[in-house]
């Protein structure tokens, strides 16, 4: 169903089968395809679904999807309804699910059926879920999100204003608390316009592998806009991806276009070692974001697989990457210069632009910016300062124009591409009965990229058997497999100010 709407699902899904390209696959999921014409047809099924279950335009509608099919089905569906998809971070643990479900007022949930035990135990907790759809396996008593689709009838796309609230995605603060973050129709484009085609330089017959998920801003754009922005086809994995499910797909699926994050690339190398590396042969781009791209892993992957890895800085405020190296015009070590479209300062603490080569706030203005944060007036108040928004990160202007990581302007760092809060992790490991006190920092593993680092008080007469792997498995239950510390030293106090704070940078120093 075509239409002159400034929807982008109108743009991105339904343009295509005007331009003839409705039996172009558009994604491959294991053994599954997915045409552009059969996406146009089953995302056009979605607002009924919806209705059915007294769901209206500008709801919100929760997805804890893996990288499937219905995904894609899912978000563009979304947004021809009217209704609007907020993706999730499919690792998160029960409690964080309920605090994101209960502050986006979700009125329903779309679930991957292996993630459903893990939200099962909140989902009587939530007073504005209508229903609760399980793709694919056992639906438990829950909606059946195929059967249901099969019996809904097309209905006519939702006008839309390019600046009308399309789909959030949610970003942890410097406490921890996620926070909504609202993106408008527009911006969908927007980075199509300028990172995807005047970086990347992405075509039809490009097909685009992305270990990043589909709910990071990252990944968002790597897997759909992005190669639906030109007919070209995508290829999903819903596991995790691990150095050999990683290089499986790409043995079977041959991708020109590979976007991952640092870790993986570093995790990817020491698994490939001498190589040839498979499944390398057709790559004629690979893009990295999230951290920051160390030198040697760029340098490696190079002389592994003959192509460079284009570092980039994105943020989830900004939907996909503004600063970024470039094909043929690759630097290890830095960020590169501004993405077409986009102008980036350097500013202090008062707000005055640096001069020279000294460190500043890096501060970006470009057409892609959210529209705001979700019920934080203050926060984005701070954060989106008119044109420009304040990315928390610290950087260097070297003299020929490009841009060099120095840190966060905050205590929180990334980790395998997530933001990190060392208060979050602190209250997990306090939460263990052995733990009085805990402080936790950034350390650099083997390969130069910042993980968790714990500096840990025990109570008095705590056993300290098998209490590193307790403490570990104790935080990844808490808030993330990912966050747990990857070294804890155990301490008999912590340097604190004559307040109680607690002095990281002391610590950050002996990690």
């Amino acid at each position: 169903m075509t239409t002159t709407t400034e929807n982008a699902a109108s743009y991105f899904v339904d343009r295509h089968l005007a331009e003839g390209r409705g039996g172009k696959t558009a994604f491959i999921e294991g053994d599954r395809t997915l045409s552009y014409g059969e996406l146009a047809a089953r995302s056009d099924l979605i607002a009924d679904l919806y209705a059915r279950h007294g769901i209206t335009p500008e709801d919100r509608a929760a997805m804890i999807a893996l990288d499937v099919l219905e995904f894609p089905i899912i978000f563009w569906g979304s947004l021809k309804a009217g209704i609007v998809p907020v993706p999730l971070n499919t690792l998160l643990s029960a409690d964080n699910y309920r605090f994101i479900l209960r502050d986006s007022r979700a009125k329903a949930l779309f679930v991957s059926a292996p993630l459903l035990e893990t939200v099962r135990p909140i989902l009587g907790d939530l007073p504005h879920l209508r229903a609760v759809f399980v793709l694919g396996g056992d639906s438990q008593g829950f909606l059946d999100f195929s059967a249901e689709l099969a019996t809904c009838r097309p209905q006519p796309m939702q006008p839309a204003s390019a600046d009308e609230v399309a789909f959030w995605l949610y970003s942890s603060g410097s406490t921890g608390a996620p926070k909504g973050v609202r993106h408008v129709h527009g911006s969908l484009k927007g980075t199509s316009d300028t990172y995807a085609a005047q970086v990347l330089g992405i075509r039809q017959d490009d097909l685009v592998f992305s270990a990043a998920k589909l709910f990071f801003a990252y990944g968002l754009g790597n897997g759909m806009t992005f190669p639906m922005s030109v007919g070209a086809t995508t290829a999903l994995l819903s596991g995790r991806p691990t150095p050999q499910s990683v290089f499986d797909l790409m043995a079977e699926v041959r991708p020109t276009i590979y976007c991952g994050v640092p870790t993986l690339y570093a995790a990817m190398l020491a698994h490939a070692k001498e190589g040839p590396a498979p499944g390398c042969d057709r790559l004629r781009m690979c893009v990295s974001a999230g951290e920051a791209l160390p030198r040697e892993v760029g340098e490696k992957w190079r002389a592994l697989t003959g192509v460079d890895i284009l570092d980039g800085v994105g943020s989830t405020e900004m939907l996909h990457i503004f600063l970024s190296n470039r094909p043929g015009d690759v630097v290890y070590g830095t960020s590169g210069v501004a993405v077409p479209g986009y102008e980036l300062r350097l500013v202090d603490e008062s707000g005055k632009e640096v001069e020279g080569d000294a460190v500043g706030e890096l501060l970006v203005n470009g057409p892609t910016a959210a529209d705001g944060y979700w019920n934080k007036r203050d926060k984005s108040r701070s954060t989106f300062e008119g044109v420009w928004t304040r990315t928390g990160d610290k950087y260097q202007r070297q003299a020929d124009g490009r841009y060099v990581y120095c840190g966060r302007t905050d205590d929180m760092f990334k980790v395998s591409g997530i933001w990190v809060a060392p208060f979050e992790v602190e209250q997990a490991l306090i939460s263990h009965p052995s733990v009085l006190e805990a402080a936790v920092v950034p350390a650099l593993d083997e390969n130069g990229l910042e993980k968790p680092k714990a500096f840990v008080v025990l109570k008095d007469g705590a056993a300290r058997d098998g209490l590193e792997d307790a403490l570990k498995d104790c935080v990844k239950e808490a808030i993330g497999k990912w966050k747990y510390p990857r070294w804890i030293e155990l301490v008999d106090e912590l340097p604190k100010t004559a307040t109680g704070k607690i002095q990281r940078y002391k610590l950050r120093s002996q990690a």
